[in-house]
């Protein structure tokens, strides 16, 4: 077990890091970006800044079981501000850097957060744009110290709040180490709002046990050590790069790199050279098609060796697994490891142990597509509501398309009706200020989590779909959308896809297809466009994503077939209302939005019939 020291509260964990470990592991804790090169953050220096800034909010007459909103990227002051909160008591109420002013407001008003921190100029006025309807925002503080609040007294910059801080931290010296000692394991430390695929969010209420004792059930299973790097690019505002690639890994004494953003991640793992990262699908899907669009821009001859590497490394790994590897397959491995893998794998760096993913819900082929050139990714499942992981492969004990065992401490259970009902230390508390809400959700101790499940023989736990997202077709057959959803997404021509059928004949889909695929084929073969637009509405590309569909949907039952699809020539976005912060697809909003096109399929498909 990694875990440095036995820790109930966050406050202890910080205290050991900068107090005791800090001083005699020295060295770096937190690598950033400062014009354009990374650069260290010791101990010394995480605990000087937070502790200063924890003087400012008192200054500022911030106290224990106060709220305060965090909105930001990834970047050192989110931790020296979380860090300066917990030792005080406050409660820290992240928000997506994406969210709308209209989202912000609500949070605000629904927490009651007295002020809120904010990244850059571009976060500050979204708050002043609502600030007259937050009646109890107080206080606006900025990161950027070269953005100013035009004179305005309510708004300070965080150097600002430090330099406030610094004649209380003389008069009182000894007040931070009062106000951690008075914190308890079932306090609030964080309230988190759920972005929500339906209704308005809820606050996600975890104490310090929920959260510290998913840290600890984590570092029982994963072998993470003070020399592991982590390369952070998840929001911070999510429970699980909070929980695993923060507190986890300030838990077991490792080292944090902040990536720039997503867009740079790739250059970024060059750089940083991690060993562990978390991650969601998305990013895997989109390495792999990367690597797939460069193999099948090369010659003929390198796309032969390159699908014959992946098939060595498949027929490797399943004689891994059975614990004989033959001479001739060992040999032609490491023919194939030199001429493809190891190339592969130095685009992460070059020193990656694994991946742990999260989020969402990873495919069984792109699991094994890493595997085989070497890179391994372990999936985890879990809910905010469960600080948040309830479930886990190991990097020694998985197996794609499940989301392995139950946690350390965490007991599971399926429910009569498929769902998944868990108990343990990382319950939440309940939604802030929704009694009838958390008592529908957490019964006798049991969160039900809303998923569909069932464990394998094996005792992997496997899942089916949302409970919600469960429908019937007119001829009362029961789909589960998103394992049907996922067999698609596997295609190279489609981005995004939404599966429809509810009390249908038939099942439909709308197609958000990969638009760059797309112009590279119409490119190839003389189909001209001028648009997104004029590309999807083209008969020749409809052919080819509906003959690609033809064979991805062999296995499936006929009433799991989709007859019908319409391509959109424009992405499911945030900002457009139809994801979530979380990248997860808002499906009543995506049908009403496009109601006319489902209906238009429905319409032409009762024609032909």
């Amino acid at each position: 077990m990694a875990l440095l020291k036995a820790f109930n509260t966050i406050p202890e964990l910080y205290r050991f890091l900068t107090e005791d470990y800090g001083i005699k592991k020295g060295g770096h804790v937190i690598q950033r970006k400062v014009n354009d090169v990374y650069k260290g953050i010791s101990y010394k220096e995480l605990k000087d800044e937070t502790d200063l800034f924890a003087y400012g909010l008192v200054e500022l007459g911030l106290k224990k079981n106060d709220s305060v909103a965090l909105i930001s990227e990834n970047r050192p002051e989110w931790v020296y501000a979380d860090f300066a909160m917990q030792m005080l008591g406050i409660i820290n109420v992240p928000l997506y850097p994406s969210l709308t002013s209209d989202s912000i407001e609500y949070i605000l008003n629904d927490s009651e957060s007295k002020a809120i921190l904010v990244s850059t100029g571009f976060q500050l006025n979204k708050v002043l744009k609502i600030i007259k309807n937050c009646k109890h925002l107080k206080q606006i503080i900025i990161f950027n110290e070269q953005e100013d609040g035009d004179g305005k007294t309510n708004i300070l910059t965080f150097k600002q709040v430090q330099e406030k801080g610094k004649d209380r931290k003389k008069s009182n010296p000894d007040l931070l180490k009062k106000t951690s000692g008075e914190i308890k394991e079932n306090d609030i430390c964080t309230i988190i709002y759920t972005s929500g695929t339906t209704g308005e969010p809820k606050g996600v209420m975890l104490t310090h046990k929920n959260i510290i004792s998913n840290v600890n059930a984590a570092l029982e299973i994963y072998p993470i050590t003070k020399d592991d790097i982590f390369l952070s690019f998840l929001p911070l505002c999510h429970i699980f790069e909070r929980m695993a690639g923060y507190y986890t890994a300030f838990a077991a004494g490792s080292t944090i790199y902040y990536a720039e953003s997503i867009e740079k991640v790739a250059t970024n793992l060059i750089e940083a050279k991690p060993t562990l990262m978390t991650s969601v699908p998305r990013l895997f899907e989109r390495i792999q098609s990367r690597i797939i669009k460069n193999v099948e821009s090369q010659s003929v001859t390198k796309q032969k060796i390159f699908y014959w590497a992946l098939e060595m490394g498949k027929q490797f790994v399943a004689a891994k697994k059975k614990g004989s590897i033959p001479l001739t397959l060992s040999a032609k491995h490491k023919i194939a490891d030199k001429l493809v893998f190891k190339k592969l794998r130095e685009r992460t760096g070059g020193r990656l142990r694994f991946f742990i993913s999260g989020g969402a819900a990873l495919s069984k082929e792109l699991g094994e597509f890493f595997e085989a050139v070497g890179i391994q990714i372990v999936e985890g499942y879990g809910l905010t509501e469960s600080s948040p992981v309830i479930a886990g492969n190991r990097p020694d004990d998985y197996k794609f398309g499940t989301v392995g065992k139950p946690l350390p401490g965490v007991e599971i259970k399926i429910a009569s009706d498929g769902e998944i009902l868990a108990r343990g230390p990382n319950i939440m508390k309940g939604y802030y200020k929704k009694k009838k809400e958390t008592e529908e959700t957490v019964i006798n101790g049991w969160l039900h989590t809303g998923d569909i499940g069932v464990f394998d023989s094996d005792g992997f736990l496997m899942i089916t779909d949302r409970k919600k997202h469960l429908f019937k077709t007119s001829a009362g057959k029961y789909i589960a959308p998103t394992p049907i959803e996922n067999i698609f997404l596997t295609s190279k021509y489609i981005d995004q896809f939404v599966l429809i059928g509810d009390r249908r004949t038939f099942l439909s889909a709308l197609i958000v297809p990969d638009y760059e695929a797309l112009k590279e084929y119409a490119d190839a073969h003389k189909i001209s466009y001028t648009d997104e637009s004029e590309l999807t509405g083209n008969e020749k590309i409809y052919k080819l994503i509906e003959d690609d569909m033809s064979k991805l949907q062999k296995k499936l039952a006929n009433y799991e077939r989709v007859r019908k699809f319409a391509l959109l020539d424009q992405p499911f976005t945030i900002e457009t209302g139809e994801i979530t912060p979380s990248l997860k697809i808002k499906r009543k909003v995506v049908e009403e939005k496009y109601n006319y096109l489902i209906e238009q399929m429905y319409y032409s498909g009762m024609e032909k019939n």
